[in-house]
Parts: C-alpha cells; structure tokens; sequence
C-alpha cells in the first residue's frame, strides 16, 4: 500500500511537474506573474477626469474626435458581465457614449434618440463607422448588457443585445436605428461593423454566461467565439473553439484580427464569402491584450495588461492603480505605466495624423491622452 501510495504521488508530481512546464507557466507568465513594469512614453499625458469607466475607445481620423463607450468605475464593480458580476438592483443601466475633442478639450454626451429605455443602457464593446453613402453620417454599434427581463442577473445573466444608432460627425444626438437580439448573441465583448448600418462580426468572451465552467476557460479550454449579424438575414457563428476572445479589429483589406485575453496573443482570421472565418496565423505577445484598433497608416493596435493580479486588484479597490500598456504590433511596446498617468486600460485608439495615443479602461477613473511617438 506504501509502495502504491508512494508512485501514485511521484506520478502525480511528475505529471504537475510537466503542466506546469508546458501549460501553466505560460499562463502565469502571460497574466505578468513575474514581470517588472518599465516605464515608457509616458511622460507627455494628461488626464480627462470627466471620462471614466470608458471601456472602448474609437477614433474618427478626419476630425480627429474620439467616441467613448463610458460608464462609472462604481456601476462596473457592480455590474461586469465579462467578469460575472450581476448585481443590478446596484445599477443605474445609465450609461453613456460621449465625443472627446483634442483640439479644443471639449467633452459631449450624446443624447439618444428615439431610444426604448425601459431595460437601459449598459456599455461595452463599441464601433464607429462612416456611412459609405454620406461620410459625414457615422453609423454607431455598441455591445449593451441589458437586465434580465425574468430573473435575476446571478442566475440567468446579462440580457445582451447590439444596438445600431447613427449620428453626424460633431454631432451630439445619438438617433437609434434597430436592437439586434439573437441568441448567438451570448456574452459578447467587442464588435466591428460595417459602413451601411446593417452588419456587423462580434466576439464572445465565454462559452456560457454564467457558471462554474467559465473558470476552466483560464485553464486553457478553447470556447469562445466570432459571430456574424446581418439584420436581415439574422446571425450565425462564424469561427467557434476559440480562446480567450476579447476585442476585435478589421483591417481595410478585410482580415479580422481577435485578441485573447488570457493568454496573451492575436489571432489572425480571413473573412469567406458566407461570412465564416478562417484562422490563418497567431500573432503570439507577452502579455493579456484586451481592444484593437487600427490606424490610418494600417499598424495594428492593442492595449495590453502587464499584470492581471494588480488589474484585478484595482477592480476591486478602486484606491489601487493597476500597470498599462500600449502595443503596435509591428514595433513593440510603445507605452508602459505603472498606474499613476493610466490605469488598467482596456482600449488603446491612435491618431496617426496628430500623433495623439488615447488610453482608456473598463474602471479607470479618466482617460488619458499622451503625445504619440
């Protein structure tokens, strides 16, 4: 019994020893287990105090405004589908979209339109898009996580649904055009749309939208996806056993490019004719990354997390800041902080034109805006 005992344990340790070498020191080494945070680039910032909480941030190139999908930092530690936090009976679901002008610091609002309130708004994912027929008309998408119509968020979780809206460039009314709600539309993070209003691809950030299997999801179980809507013709699935999908970029020759949040990488898919995706390459980084964004000059973009355990920390001390980070892909990190000028940042956006980086969070308490290298 001894003896069975004894190899049951060595086989054991031998077997952790392996997971560990393969699997889980990747994990951890990715979530910033042991890395040093070294500043860089950010010494030329300053903060805009009146924008919190905005977890997606887009830019429109030729004004130079940036549209922010915002929040509170309180109404976040309440209620946070992508983290499993349902506690709406804490939540306003009064969330905003707002404009930022760099030239003149002005912040706007944007007022809806013609917008059913009765579930209200809870922000994430956003999109931008100029309407090909008139580029003067923006075409808004915004990922919202709506309260349970029956139950409580604890047991059936967020309601989530795409709105569609449509503004002007400088404008300040947000006119809403159509709730797009579709059971594919499961746990969704961020989404791209297109120029006409009417389409759009869309990640989700879990298998489920709650239990105890999205803890497995850290471990490396492959179950999230992309999916795909048309307003007219419905939704599908695109690409499924992914890992880890958080933000998600389109470049102007139609790749797809989807972050993973947990293990730190982007995948590379190609759009086919009946809209599904094809993996065709993974670009491999140091670090979690959560929302893309693409540049007027095609460098691709995405906000980094050095060190989950102190973004994690922060999201629930509110006192606390947490490292950030900026990639461009083709040259690296470009922006490290430790906290103090940005703070936990979900969303990087640059202006290639202006040479402005905007660096903002799902909690942060303002949004940064730094002179770009």
């Amino acid at each position: 019994m001894a003896r069975t005992l004894l190899t049951f344990s060595a086989l054991l340790a031998l077997l952790l020893a392996v997971y560990y070498q393969v699997s889980l020191k990747a994990i951890l080494s990715a979530n910033g287990m042991w890395r040093v945070v070294e500043p860089l680039g950010n010494t030329n910032c300053k903060k805009v105090e009146t924008l919190q909480a905005c977890e997606k941030i887009v830019l429109h190139p030729p004004s130079g405004f940036l549209y922010l999908a915002c929040s509170t930092p309180v109404s976040r530690q309440h209620w946070l589908p992508a983290f499993c936090v349902f506690e709406e009976d804490q939540v306003a679901f009064d969330d905003y979209i707002a404009t930022y002008d760099p030239a003149t610091g002005a912040v706007t609002r944007l007022a809806f339109e013609g917008f059913p309130t009765l579930q209200g708004y809870s922000s994430h994912g956003m999109d931008v898009v100029p309407s090909t027929s008139n580029p003067t008309e923006l075409y808004v998408y915004a990922i919202n996580h709506r309260r349970p119509v029956q139950g409580s968020g604890k047991k059936v979780g967020a309601n989530s649904v795409v709105e569609i809206f449509k503004t002007t460039v400088g404008g300040n009314i947000l006119t809403h055009l159509k709730t797009v709600e579709d059971p594919v539309i499961d746990t969704p993070n961020d989404l791209v749309g297109s120029s006409d209003g009417k389409s759009f691809y869309f990640t989700n950030d879990h298998g489920v939208k709650i239990g105890v299997s999205r803890l497995f999801e850290f471990l490396g179980f492959s179950k999230t996806s992309v999916g795909y809507c048309h307003i007219d013709d419905g939704c599908k699935i695109s690409i499924d056993g992914l890992h880890g999908s958080n933000g998600i970029a389109r470049a102007h020759n139609g790749t797809v490019y989807v972050g993973n949040s947990k293990f730190g990488e982007i995948r590379v898919l190609e759009e086919q004719s009946d809209h599904s995706l094809v993996l065709t390459d993974v670009i491999a980084l140091d670090r979690l990354v959560d929302n893309l964004s693409i540049d007027e000059n095609s460098a691709l973009w995405a906000a980094g997390v050095p060190s989950a355990l102190r973004f994690l920390s922060a999201y629930h001390d509110l006192e606390k800041v947490a490292p950030s980070s900026a990639f461009r892909i083709t040259k690296n990190v470009v922006f490290e902080d430790d906290g103090l000028q940005a703070s936990a940042i979900t969303s990087v956006a640059h202006d290639a034109k202006r040479k402005i980086l905007f660096l903002s969070g799902v909690f942060s308490s303002h949004l940064t805006v730094c002179k770009a290298p």
